[in-house]
C-alpha cells in the first residue's frame, strides 16, 4: 500500500473511532449513515442513543431513501418505554412516520425515480435514521409541492381523523362533531377536515392562561366553537340551537372529559376513543346506554392500516388528504423542527404535555 493510501486508511479508522459527523465522512467519499437505536425498554432519554452505520444498498424491488423529516409522536415514546401494544424486536430503530427522498432504486423498481419524495407506509419501520432501504410496495410517492411537515406527519394523525369521521357516522354538511383534546395534532386535523366537508365542530380544551390565543388559533383552522373543560359542563349552545347536538364524539382524554362530550350526543350516536391522555378510564353512564343507545367504540390507526394495507380504500384516503393539503385546506400541526443531532430535545418535549397537545416535534435530517 502506498504511503498516501496508508495515511488515508488510518485517517478513516481514526474518524470512525471518534464517531465523526456524517458530513465529514461524506466529504471524504464515505458512505456513512446515522440512526437512533435502543436495545432495552425504558426512559427514552436514557435508552435511545445515536450510532453510525454504512448506507445500505438497495436490492431487487428495493429503494434507498434519505430521510428528510420524521416526527416524534407520543406513540413512539410509549413504544420505547415498552408500554405500546405494538413492539418491534430489539434492538430497534424508533419512528413510524416520515418523508424521504429517493437516492437510488434497485433492479425491478419501475414506479419510483431518484429525487422522488416518498412516505413509508408500514408500521415500526424505524424512520429515525438518515438513510433507509424499503421495498417499493412500502412507499407512497407524494408530490414535491406537498410540505415536508404535512408529508412527514401524513400517515398517523390526518388518517386517524379522517377514518373516525368517515367510519363512525354518516356526516353531512351542517352536522356537528364534538371532540376533546381539540388542540392535539389529531384534533387539529379533525377541525380542518370537518371545515372542508361543511361539518361543524365543538372543540373542548383544557383551561389555560392563554385560552383566548388558543381559541383564536383553533378558530383560524375552522373550529366552530371552542370551549374549556369547565365551559362544556354548563354550556347552553345545544339547548338554544346555536349548533345541533353532535352526531359523533371523539375522545382522546378519557375520565370526566369523556363523560362530558358523551352527554351532549344525539341518540344512537357513537363516542370513539383513540387516546387516553388523562390516564383515567372511560366511564359510561347506564342511562347513556339504555335510554340514548350511545355506542362506545375504540379506534387504533395501526390496526386499521394493517388490515387495509393495500386496499383501494386506503389509497383513496391518501389521495383526498393530499389533495386537501396541496390546496391548503389541510395544514400540518403546530410544530418545531429539531436538528437530528439534538434528538433528545424532541424526546424530552414529547414526553411532556406539550408533546401531547402542543407542538409536534419533528426531526430534521437536512437536505
Amino acid at each position: 500500500m502506498s504511503t498516501l493510501g496508508l495515511t488515508s486508511s488510518l485517517l478513516m479508522n481514526t474518524l470512525k473511532k471518534l464517531a465523526a459527523p456524517p458530513q465529514l465522512y461524506q466529504r471524504l467519499g464515505s458512505t456513512l449513515a446515522s440512526k437512533l437505536t435502543y436495545s432495552e425498554y425504558g426512559d427514552p432519554v436514557k435508552v435511545v442513543h445515536k450510532e453510525n452505520e454504512q448506507v445500505p444498498v438497495p436490492k431487487e424491488n428495493e429503494v434507498l431513501i434519505k430521510m428528510l423529516a420524521a416526527p416524534v409522536n407520543p406513540a413512539d415514546v410509549n413504544t420505547i418505554q415498552g408500554k405500546y401494544p405494538s413492539k418491534p424486536p430489539l434492538p430497534a430503530v424508533p419512528g413510524n412516520e416520515g418523508v424521504g427522498k429517493v437516492v437510488k432504486v434497485g433492479p425491478g423498481v419501475l414506479d419510483l425515480n431518484e429525487g422522488d419524495h416518498v412516505v413509508p407506509l408500514s408500521n415500526n419501520l424505524g424512520t429515525w435514521r438518515t438513510h433507509l432501504v424499503l421495498p417499493q410496495d412500502n412507499l407512497l410517492k407524494v408530490p414535491k409541492k406537498l410540505g415536508l411537515v404535512e408529508a412527514a406527519t401524513l400517515t398517523v394523525n390526518p388518517c386517524t381523523a379522517y377514518r373516525m369521521l368517515r367510519d363512525f357516522a354518516d356526516l353531512k354538511p351542517g352536522d356537528t362533531v364534538i371532540q376533546n383534546g381539540a388542540n392535539s395534532a389529531c384534533g387539529q386535523n379533525v377541525i380542518q377536515i370537518c371545515r372542508s366537508w361543511g361539518v361543524r365542530t365543538v372543540n373542548v380544551v383544557r383551561p389555560r392562561s392563554n385560552i383566548e390565543e388558543l381559541r383564536q388559533f383553533l378558530k383560524g383552522l375552522g373550529a366552530t366553537i371552542v370551549l374549556t373543560e369547565d365551559e362544556i359542563r354548563s354550556t347552553e349552545i345545544f339547548k338554544d340551537g346555536t349548533v345541533d347536538k353532535p352526531k359523533l364524539a371523539l375522545n382522546c382524554v378519557g375520565g370526566k372529559s369523556a363523560i362530558e362530550v358523551m352527554r351532549h350526543l344525539q341518540n344512537s350516536s357513537a363516542i370513539v376513543t383513540y387516546g387516553g391522555m388523562s390516564r383515567e378510564p372511560v366511564t359510561v353512564p347506564t342511562s347513556a346506554l339504555i335510554f340514548k343507545d350511545i355506542r362506545v367504540m375504540g379506534f387504533w390507526m395501526t390496526r386499521w392500516a394493517k388490515e387495509k394495507a393495500n386496499s383501494v380504500e386506503r389509497m383513496e384516503m391518501f389521495e383526498e388528504l393530499i389533495s386537501m393539503m396541496t390546496s391548503n385546506d389541510l395544514q400540518g400541526p403546530a410544530y418545531k423542527m429539531v436538528d437530528f443531532d439534538n434528538y433528545q430535545e424532541a424526546l424530552m418535549n414529547t414526553m411532556t404535555i406539550k408533546g401531547m397537545i402542543g407542538k409536534k416535534y419533528i426531526l430534521d435530517f437536512g437536505k
